[in-house]
């Protein structure tokens, strides 16, 4: 059974990196017919919130990456810990350290001073053939001791990387690291496998800064007899600047995203297409992107993150999406906004065929909002704004029109042809009315057609706009 799992600390939200690693090992287990865990590694107590935990979970959610187990929590799993801790005591494979922090800063600047890489040296590592199963006599609360692995001192650790290849490290590299710390509370090197371990995780897809880990993890992993997974390591996301991915490139939670407008299937589209590609093939949905997937066919190098390209692909998605559900989702930016569309003019009930009248020209949900609310909030235009599209000559042709608009079949080809004939009756061009009428009308030379947007801005809304502006709009120009 393919088992792949994503476990993020709760010390943050859910970044850019971390839901492209989620959706790798979330793709992989959908497309081998395996299963995907989420497990959250909440051992560092300073640093980890119930706020940081709720929104990976939510982030999680919104891009619809479901799991088939878990949560699971580290901090629940506290006595299956010291029970494989002390295993590796009795084994004589792990030992007590009680080396201060003083002391060991001191051995590692004398160990830069002599060019050396800083490193543990060992002080408390006992002798080839000695096990040290307890705390020295004599050691007390004032003396918290940590447990360091014995790492082997000869031969090497190879492993093969799905995406990186053949990676051989030699065990005289790696030192005795911590595995469970003075407070009792293991290290992430040390919970990780044992967790990978319980939960039968048979491929680990995570970010290549966890390289150095896997080593130390695996020597861990053959001293306790455990079976060692597939490792594959995404490289990681850089800015377009090529510098390290941070907020100024748009390293922002997930759920900014959600808050910025963008869709799901869009920012999902678009990880997918960070560092893995299939052909020329910019825009798929979910369940193409599990079809097409191979950890394999990942890069081996950063890829670059690109808001602009992530904006112009949102837009995409928006076009093809359907009006009724983005209805549903602009709905909440304009409450905030202080629109209520239940209290809006007659024609507009139906907000899903207003959205499907301007989707076109937006490339986010919050623009979407922006461009909803001429059809709820009369603006009225500046006086220069009308001085350059309204021509004194014209002033009887909107007369005549808004007398008109009161009787006309309210259809839009009904009200598009009438705009035509009054154009036509005052020898006018279609630019010269229908600029001003939209300026007079919304505040903007710039709407979708006019005669669908009149249709749905509805006759009564329509006759007290054109009332309420014009004596704006005369005395403007007269």
């Amino acid at each position: 059974m393919i088992r792949t799992r994503f476990a993020p600390s709760p010390t943050g939200y859910l970044h850019i990196g971390g839901a492209r690693t989620a959706l790798f090992s979330w793709a992989y287990a959908r497309k081998m017919g395996g299963e995907f865990i989420l497990r959250i590694e909440d051992t560092d107590q300073e640093r980890s919130t119930l706020a940081s935990e709720q929104a990976i979970l939510d982030g999680m959610a919104w891009l619809g990456l479901d799991w088939d187990e878990g949560p699971y929590y580290q901090m629940k799993r506290m006595e299956r810990y010291k029970a494989v801790v002390d295993q590796l005591l009795e084994a004589g494979q792990a030992y007590y350290c009680h080396a201060s922090k003083e002391e060991l800063d001191v051995m590692r600047e004398a160990q830069k001073a002599r060019g050396e890489k800083p490193r543990y040296d060992g002080r408390w590592r006992p002798e080839p053939g000695k096990t040290l199963s307890a705390p020295p006599v004599g050691s007390g609360p004032e003396n918290k001791p940590v447990i360091r692995f014995k790492t082997p001192q000869e031969g090497e650790v190879t492993f093969h990387d799905m995406i990186k290849g053949s990676i051989t490290v030699a065990n005289a590299e790696l030192d005795d690291l911590v595995i469970v710390r003075g407070d009792g509370i293991p290290t992430y090197n040390f919970g990780v496998v044992v967790d990978d371990w319980d939960m039968k995780i048979s491929h680990v897809i995570r970010g290549d800064d966890h390289v150095n880990n896997t080593p130390r993890q695996i020597n861990i992993l053959l001293a306790l007899g455990a079976p060692i997974p597939t490792y594959a390591h995404v490289p990681m996301i850089l800015g377009q600047d090529g510098e390290r991915l941070s907020k100024r490139h748009g390293a922002v939670s997930v759920l900014q995203y959600r808050e910025e407008g963008f869709l799901p299937e869009a920012l999902l589209n678009y990880l997918a297409r960070l560092g893995w590609s299939h052909g020329d093939d910019e825009k798929f949905d979910l369940k193409q992107f599990v079809e097409w997937f191979d950890v394999g066919h990942v890069s081996h190098s950063a890829a670059r993150f690109d808001a602009t390209k992530l904006t112009w692909l949102n837009q995409q998605y928006l076009k093809e999406a359907d009006n009724a559900r983005l209805a549903e989702l602009a709905r909440p930016f304009l409450a905030t906004q202080g629109i209520d569309v239940s209290s809006g003019p007659d024609g507009v009930a139906n907000l899903a065929a207003l959205v499907g009248l301007v989707k076109e020209r937006v490339s986010t949900i919050v623009e979407l909002a922006d461009a909803l609310h001429i059809y709820f909030r009369q603006s009225l235009p500046t006086v220069e704004e009308l001085q350059a599209k309204l021509e004194r000559a014209a002033l009887p042709a909107f007369e005549k029109l808004q007398a008109d608009l009161a009787t006309v079949a309210w259809e839009a080809p009904a009200i598009g042809q009438l705009i035509k004939d009054t154009a036509k009756a005052f020898n006018l061009k279609m630019g010269q009315i229908g600029m001003p009428l939209r300026l007079i009308l919304f505040g903007t030379a710039q709407t979708p057609a006019i005669d669908q947007t009149l249709y749905l801005l509805g006759r009564a809304e329509t006759l007290r706009r054109f009332q309420a502006a014009w004596p704006h709009a005369l005395a403007a120009v007269e």
